[in-house]
């Protein structure tokens, strides 16, 4: 039985304007995992992700580092109970 974790990631810093939604949905994509990314008004980037914790951990890893030209300054992860309310890993904004 698989184990599923949800987690909110808020990302702040340069990430806008870098390409780092797009960056977002092709690992999430690769791993396998649903959810959505998009741009928030004061400038950060949110990330709500479901899928295996471990694998929800390697997609951290990769955005504390960003695409070129991304500065992340902060991180924040709320772990949620999942809904497993998503089909598919996609940009809302």
């Amino acid at each position: 039985m698989l184990l599923l974790s949800r987690a909110r990631i808020t990302i702040y810093g340069v990430v806008q304007g870098v390409g780092f939604r797009y960056f977002t949905l092709r690992i999430a994509r690769k791993l396998g995992l649903v959810g959505y990314v998009q741009n928030l008004k004061n400038g950060s980037v949110e990330i709500m992700v479901e899928g295996e914790k471990r694998t929800i951990l390697k997609l951290i890893e990769e955005v504390r580092i960003g695409p070129p030209g991304a500065s992340v300054e902060n991180l924040k992860i709320v772990w949620e109970t999942p809904k497993e309310d998503y089909k598919d890993f996609l940009i809302l904004r």
